[in-house]
């Protein structure tokens, strides 16, 4: 369902949570992509939100932790080729719509819904909260889909692990146009292109990358950081010798590989092989140390990082303006919010102030009302008579 003011659009939306630094994971599971989009010019408006707001709902009582961190995400989508005259980048606590419409949308979803959304569930069993789960942390799908509805989102570029966030931000879209009147666009999530991916692991050979478990490589880490990193990193446990078989499928380091390598890193880094396929097949039947392997994939993310740490060295001459770009783009973003909103309030019947013919409509009820007791009272007077 189109409103009148999205039916022409193609609006992406995207955000982080900054409570840390962005890793590579963010990078080649989003980052990256929304480059990429921002310079093919394909969608009308782009927007990506700093969710400081989400951010607290599990760190109420380390606010300092997240006000650092809004800065320090500002400073990775400018190192990494976010272009704030072609996209909005905004501040989430500043858009006050946003909190307002999530406050309408849990009118219209069930508790026993939002128990059931995976991503809560397995951000719960990670967090151990117990029986002290803030109430923002797990309505946080709620107001996930009021940033998403709000900007009249057509296309969210996000993870996997996202994919029941706009699920859910679907169908409130759905349900809110069905009980009221078509306002808002039902969104489509974009995933990355590769299952490499899709959810790059930690270096540990965890499942996924994350700030909470320690285990990131970080866009802002400098050379020497990244290559201790990458050498320490977990492989395949049977691969005792370089020439014993080895696998590749599953193996940290060979899906960093393939979500980074290219066939011209090989004659800088690797010459013996042309392809990444071609070291895969040479790995898997043994000859292949990991150390080299390891090598070689640092030298391959320090090169893809290289530029994103010296555009980052050169913002952070010059944080002023990096709060300006903030400011200017949360004031855009809350105008954008504020013409959705108008139209929602008024699919509500809620517009009480701005909507004359309800006013009129009203007034003439109660002129009708009115009229009608005069002229009974008249004509019970004249009865008396």
């Amino acid at each position: 369902m189109e409103n009148e003011e999205t039916k022409t659009l193609n609006v992406m939306l995207t955000g982080d949570r900054p409570t840390g630094r962005l890793h590579i994971g963010h990078y080649v599971g989003s980052l990256r992509r929304r480059v990429e989009l921002q310079n093919e010019g394909r969608f009308d408006e782009m927007f990506i939100m700093i969710a400081d707001t989400q951010a607290l709902t599990d760190n109420a009582g380390t606010i300092q932790k997240v006000r650092d961190n809004v800065i320090e995400v500002a400073l990775d989508y400018l190192s990494a080729g976010i272009d704030p005259e072609k996209v909005t980048i905004f501040v989430q606590s500043r858009v006050p719509e946003l909190f307002e419409f999530t406050c309408y949308f849990m009118d219209l979803v069930s508790m026993g819904r939002l128990e059931r959304n995976p991503t809560i569930k397995s951000e719960l069993a990670m967090r151990a909260f117990g029986e002290s789960i803030p109430v923002g942390f797990l309505t946080y799908p709620i107001s996930q889909a009021s940033d998403i509805l709000m900007f009249g989102a057509t296309i969210v570029p996000a993870g996997e692990d996202q994919a029941p966030m706009v699920e859910q931000a679907q169908e409130i879209a759905h349900k809110f146009n069905n009980l009221y009147k078509p306002v808002f666009v039902e969104p489509k999530i974009m995933l990355p292109e590769s299952d490499a991916c899709r959810r790059l692991p930690g270096t540990d050979g965890k499942a996924k990358m994350s700030k909470s478990l320690g285990n990131c490589i970080y866009l802002s880490d400098d050379a020497k950081t990244v290559e201790k990193k990458v050498m320490s990193m977990f492989t395949d446990p049977t691969h005792l010798r370089p020439e014993d078989p080895g696998h590749t499928e599953n193996n940290p380091v060979f899906l960093y590989l393939e979500a980074f390598a290219k066939d011209e890193h090989f004659p800088l880094f690797y010459p013996e092989f042309h392809t990444l396929s071609e070291l895969k097949a040479a790995y898997e039947k043994g000859g292949i140390g990991d150390v080299r392997v390891k090598r070689f994939l640092a030298d391959v993310l320090n090169l893809t990082l290289d530029p994103i740490r010296k555009k980052r060295h050169e913002l952070e001459k010059d944080i002023s303006y990096v709060y300006r770009v903030l400011e200017e783009g949360s004031k855009k973003a809350e105008e954008k919010a504020r013409g959705i909103a108008i139209q929602a309030r008024r699919a509500m019947g809620i517009d009480y102030f701005e909507n004359r013919k309800l006013i009129e409509k009203q007034q003439k009820a109660f002129n009708k009302a009115h009229a009608q007791e005069e002229a009974l009272a008249a004509y019970l007077a004249k009865q008396k008579k």
